[in-house]
């Protein structure tokens, strides 16, 4: 009973939140400025929706002209004559639709071309904390399927839309002048019409934004499956992955068909209610004409006119549901344009010295993962790092060391205390001032689907080839191009499926190099190269390093014993500071990691010995 209850109260909150942002289709109104961006094609479109529209109106006229005319022989030129202008009406009702079909359509390509590029670029700018908590398959739902749905809205339903909006105001306004009296009666069954429309389709857009986060969290799951594919094969995990996608997409359907019911309904109770009424009117109608009233020709462009009011409802009833899902998916695009980074540049930057000295320094910073109140992941650190300085950070996994790095990089602001670069505070600086002077090697190397020499130029994207390819000789990435069929041009998969770790990993390294950046940064640089490798590259590093400001991240210790100096990190806070021989003597957390290591490997080897 207690959970029954507990669900009836979730359900009726969520039914409040619901009610409360109703927003109608306000959400449309995200796409305004990248429509007026096209003033001439949106100019264009409702010039030839308003000629179409003059056009259809214009027909009913020629036909009363006809009909109390009358037929007779004598007037075969009259008739003939008329039926040439309707022709003509035709025509230009004709290359009015194309016009407006051209002109709408190519708006709703560029439309939302632009808007999933703004979107693209708006969300690559905000901060890690934005993506700690949200899911990139999300995110790119939302670039696809909720951008097709808006596509579908601004390339043809609002075109049609307006169309039949203006057909209803210009049939309305005719019928008036046709017949007041019969006006009178088919504009006071419109609230009628109209009310279930708007209700229905609150319903429909309410529903359809239901079916898209649905679809949006399966999409987001699908992602992230497929990119692990070879771990989801390992642990024989395909039928679990699958049969949860299957529940992801059965609820979106579920969602979706609950939206479909709605504008079924929709459809169904509007066009009742618009034919019902032309039906009660063309019966008063034809007792007007009896009584001598209402000439034949008067009430057959009336009846013309009720009927194409009655189709310009008919058809918004229909193009209404679609609208109402299209403002769904443009709240949830406006959603992601709306998210504001919690990193940004300040209102007046202060620029960074020129030339860069290449200095780093925290002074007493803490942070905490959520800000304040949360626990904090470092705390009271003390750290510089002089130019042609290495210096290593070292300790147990989860004691803080990658996020100094993060902090660095300014992925995060400090919860307090400062970072210095060259002296200034990289809050008070330009963010891409900041990250320019600083190349950073990750333990976990990103490597994108593209040529080798395109993933290192990704250090810096208007480097010339032979300055990547010099990099690449540094980094010894010219021996794995030489081993590859198309060398440095050789495709190498999503996220470099076709390499090894060491050679992405060297990449990375040849990244850094090609960026030549006064403060560097290694988190492992070089922890996934064999032996020959790694000296290789060890060797590049040490030529990369002088005159630069280096913060070595490593586990394996035997990597920073040339180390100027060596602070070890425990629980967030940096608790012995030293070269190697002195943490050694110490007898602390280093001495007793160093024993670790180093007796492991002796008797490794020892046992390696004994086994030949």
């Amino acid at each position: 009973m207690a959970a029954r209850g507990t669900a009836r109260d979730e359900t009726a909150e969520t039914a409040a939140g619901e009610a409360r942002r109703r927003p109608g289709l306000k959400p449309l109104r995200v796409l305004v400025p990248f429509a007026l961006a096209y003033r001439g094609h949106l100019a264009g479109a409702i010039a030839a929706l308003v000629l179409a529209a003059g056009a259809t109106l214009a027909l009913p006229i020629a036909l009363r002209r006809v009909i109390d005319h009358g037929f007779n022989a004598a007037d075969r030129a009259f008739i003939d004559r008329y039926f040439v202008m309707l022709i003509v009406v035709v025509g230009v009702l004709a290359l009015a639709s194309a016009a407006r079909y051209y002109f709408v359509t190519w708006l709703g390509e560029r439309v939302v071309a632009d808007i999933r590029s703004a979107v693209f670029a708006h969300v690559v700018r905000l901060s890690a904390g934005y993506f700690d908590r949200t899911l990139s398959g999300e995110i790119v739902s939302r670039l696809t399927a909720d951008a097709t749905q808006v596509k579908a809205a601004v390339g043809s339903s609002a075109s049609v839309a307006l169309r039949n909006l203006l057909l209803f105001i210009g049939a309305a306004t005719m019928m008036v002048v046709t017949s007041p009296g019969l006006s009178a009666l088919v504009l006071a069954a419109i609230p009628v019409i109209v009310l279930p429309l708007v209700g229905f389709g609150r319903s429909v857009r309410r529903r359809s934004r239901r079916a898209q986060d649905v679809l949006a969290a399966s999409s987001a799951y699908a992602t992230e499956a497929i990119g692990a594919v070879r771990s989801l094969q390992a642990f024989t995990f395909e039928g679990a992955a699958a049969g949860r996608y299957r529940g992801g997409v059965d609820e979106a359907f579920g969602a979706a068909r609950s939206a479909i019911v709605a504008r079924t309904l929709l459809t169904g109770i509007a066009i009742f209610l618009v034919f019902t009424s032309i039906v009660v009117v063309l019966w008063i109608g034809a007792q007007d004409v009896l009584a001598g009233n209402l000439s034949p020709g008067a009430l057959g462009q009336f009846v013309l006119y009720a009927a194409f009011a009655a189709g310009s409802l008919g058809e918004l009833s229909q193009v209404w549901g679609e609208v109402s899902q299209a403002a769904g998916a443009a709240e949830r695009l406006g959603e992601l344009l709306a998210e504001q980074p919690a990193i940004a540049d300040p209102v007046h930057p202060v620029a960074l010295p020129e030339p860069p000295a290449g200095t780093l320094a925290f002074r007493d910073v803490s942070f905490a993962y959520g800000g304040n109140g949360h626990p904090p992941v470092v705390e009271n650190i003390q750290l510089a790092v002089k130019p042609g300085e290495t210096v290593a950070i070292v300790g147990p996994s989860g004691a803080g060391k990658s996020t100094l790095f993060a902090l660095a990089l300014r992925a995060y602001d400090p919860t307090a205390g400062r970072i210095l670069i060259d002296g200034v505070d990289v809050r008070d600086a330009r963010l891409a001032d900041v990250r320019r002077r600083i190349a950073i090697v990750p333990q976990d190397t990103t490597i994108f689907a593209a040529s080798i020499l395109d993933n290192i130029r990704f250090g810096r994207p208007d480097a010339s080839e032979t300055d990547i390819l010099a990099a690449a000789k540094a980094a010894r990435v010219d021996v794995i191009a030489a081993q590859l069929p198309n060398g440095f041009d050789t495709e190498v998969g999503e996220r470099g499926v076709t390499l090894s770790g060491g050679q992405r990993q060297r990449i990375a390294i040849a990244r850094a190099i090609l960026k030549d950046a006064p403060i560097l940064l290694l988190d492992e640089a070089t922890s996934a190269l064999d032996a020959e490798s790694e000296a290789a590259v060890q060797a590049a590093l040490e030529t990369l390093r002088r005159g630069r400001a280096t913060l070595v991240i490593a586990h394996r210790l035997a990597t920073v014993l040339a180390a100027d100096r060596i602070l070890v990190m425990e629980n967030g806070r940096i608790v012995e500071a030293g070269d190697h021989a002195s943490l050694v003597a110490r007898g602390g957390l280093y001495a007793r990691l160093a024993r670790l290591q180093f007796q492991a490997g002796a008797e490794a080897l020892e046992a390696g010995a004994a086994a030949k």
